[in-house]
């Protein structure tokens, strides 16, 4: 089952405004869990298609490296191990998950004097926690698939 959050249309890397939200692949065994677990998916699978853009912009036939997380969904332990499959690299979620406002308190520090430098930030950051992928190739190719048909399935809806 997938879920395709286009409320608006698609945005980065497909930018399709004719796209439309799609709830594919139900069956009558699905309940609500299925329903959450697709949304939760679905962050994970337009994460992964905005980074393999970024990878192709580079030069790169993949993703290497690995993934540094912030947020609240960061702390669902359940898409961040998915979102380690799907990317098939290692997932790293840092002690402070809050970073936006971390970052603003940096920033404010930077200009008061209080560090002299980005480097003495850098060497602030700390994991808390990191996923691996523990994924096989044919389940992750299989779920690539069934992603990239629901968003097929998506388009053209509005004019």
């Amino acid at each position: 089952m997938y879920f395709v959050p286009a409320f608006s249309g698609l945005f980065a890397p497909r930018w399709e405004s004719s796209a439309r939200g799609a709830m594919v692949g139900m069956t009558a065994f699905n309940n609500k869990n299925h329903v959450c677990r697709a949304a939760l998916e679905a962050a994970a699978y337009q994460s992964k298609e905005v980074i393999d853009a970024m990878a192709k912009d580079l030069g790169k036939d993949k993703f290497e490296g690995s993934l540094q997380v912030d947020g609240g969904m960061s702390m669902n332990k359940l898409v961040m191990q998915f979102q380690a499959d799907i990317l098939e690299c290692v997932v790293r979620r840092p002690v402070v998950a809050e970073t936006t406002a971390l970052g603003a308190c940096y920033a404010a520090g930077l200009a008061e004097g209080v560090w002299k430098g980005t480097d003495e930030l850098k060497v602030l950051w700390a994991e808390d926690k990191r996923w691996e992928s523990g994924m096989g190739e044919e389940e992750r190719g299989k779920l690539w698939a069934g992603w990239n048909k629901a968003v097929e399935k998506s388009l053209n809806w509005a004019d």
